[in-house]
This record gives structure tokens, sequence and C-alpha cells, in this order.
């Protein structure tokens, strides 16, 4: 299972959302690029960035986010207002591992399934889920959409994996009980990449051995020093470690 450091940027600055406001952002005086070689540093293999100011349409943190993705050192998983066409081939062209699409696959979803055969295990389909609905535009909108059937809309489409968001668990930072994040990887043949249910260790443990669950986000818990890196890292390497058998 891969830990996936998260970073959200907002005004050119690090930010977390609490309950899920984008007009309500907690603030972390960090540098961006110490912040990212930290995460090198302890071992991450990739890191996710959200673009919050790209959701609501403006491009003020573009020449940080291509900053930041040349400079990484590691491959960079992109989300963040990628509505058309021009904007994913865009960033994927400035070296972006992995460029995340729910909205767009909401609205489109045949152009979303061309750039993913164009643009092999470089797409990843992203599911927001609040109150059984997967919700769009930065989870301000609910579409029509169960998760369940959002997934099956995509069946056999070569998604890199699908990002499941259990906004409910994140925005009322209630303790996770991975029902949601669990059935929705046993229904998708995708491998699913969780994200809003980490608080503490304790989280990352759980959903290691949950079946189909290829990686974690992990944002607003590594800025609160509620869990280091490290500490996810070799629970994450370390959750399938073969124990021996006594007789």
């Amino acid at each position: 299972m891969i830990i996936y450091p998260t970073m959200e940027l907002q005004n050119g600055r690090c930010v977390t959302l609490e309950r899920g406001r984008l007009d309500a952002p907690m603030l972390w005086h960090v540098d961006p690029f110490e912040t990212v070689s930290g995460w090198v540093s302890a071992g991450a293999e990739w890191m996710h960035l959200t673009d919050l100011d790209a959701v609501e349409g403006r491009d003020g943190n573009a020449e940080l986010v291509e900053q930041i993705i040349r400079k990484a050192e590691i491959p960079v998983q992109l989300a963040g207002g990628m509505r058309t066409r021009e904007r994913i081939e865009y960033w994927i062209d400035k070296g972006a591992g992995r460029i995340v699409v729910g909205t767009l696959a909401a609205r489109d979803p045949e152009l979303v399934k061309e750039l993913a055969k164009r643009h092999p295990d470089q797409i990843v389909l992203s599911v927001d889920v609040w109150q059984g609905h997967v919700m769009t535009d930065g989870w301000r909108s609910q579409s029509a959409y169960t998760p369940e059937a959002f997934i099956d809309a995509f069946a056999g489409v070569p998604f890199a994996a699908i990002v499941v968001t259990d906004i409910d668990s994140d925005v009322e930072e209630v303790e996770a009980k991975l029902g949601l994040i669990s059935g929705l990887a046993a229904h998708a043949r995708t491998p699913v990449i969780a994200s809003g249910v980490v608080r503490a260790a304790d989280d990352i443990s759980r959903l290691a051995y949950v079946p189909n669950i290829a990686g974690v986000l992990v944002g607003r818990a590594l800025f609160r020093k509620a869990l280091s890196l490290d500490e996810a890292l070799k629970l994450a390497a370390g959750a399938h470690e073969r124990v021996a058998q006594f007789q």
C-alpha cells in the first residue's frame, strides 16, 4: 500500500480545509519545497498535490505547481480543476505523473475514457462521496450518480487508480468506519486509493488489510503532527509481512 503525502495549495500557501470549506482553510506556515524534500527524505514514493485555486477556476498556483513537479524527485499525482482535455494534457506535458479527474468524468465520461486510453496509467478517477452520492465541483454539487454506478460507468477503462473520498468522514472528522471505502474497493476492479479517512496510525493499519486498497492520501494528519510520515510508511510496508507460526 502506497502512502501519498498530500499537499493542498491555496494562494501559493499550504493549507488544509476545515470541514471541506474552500473559504475556511487552515493555513500552515511551511515552505512547500522544504515540506516535499522532507517527504522524499522519509522515503515517500509518490506525493499527491491539489491546487485549490484551480478548483475555483483560477491559475495563480500554476508556476508553483510546475516547480514542485520539477523539483519533487518523486512523481506527483495532481488534482484540482482538471475539467478540459487541454488542461489535463498540459499538465501531463509538464511532467505530472498522474492527473486526477472527477467533475469532468461526470460531465463528459466519453472524453475521460478517451483520455485514459490515450494516457494509460496516468489518469486517476476521483469518486468523492457524500450521503450516498458522487459530488462534483469541489464537493459543491451533488450528481445523480451513486458511487457504485459511477464506477460501473467506467468499467474496463485503464485508469491508474480510483481515489475514493469519504466526505462524511473527512468533514465531520469522526473515526472512519471504512465501510464506504472497503465496499467500493471490493466493487471496483481498479486499485483504490483511500482519502478522507486517516486521523492516526491505527487508520493506516486498518486500511492496509482492506482488499484492493492500493494507497491512501495522508495530508491533514501530517500537518497536524498527529501522524509522522516515517510511521505511516513503516506501517504500510510492514502490514503484510509474514509472521512465524508457532505450534
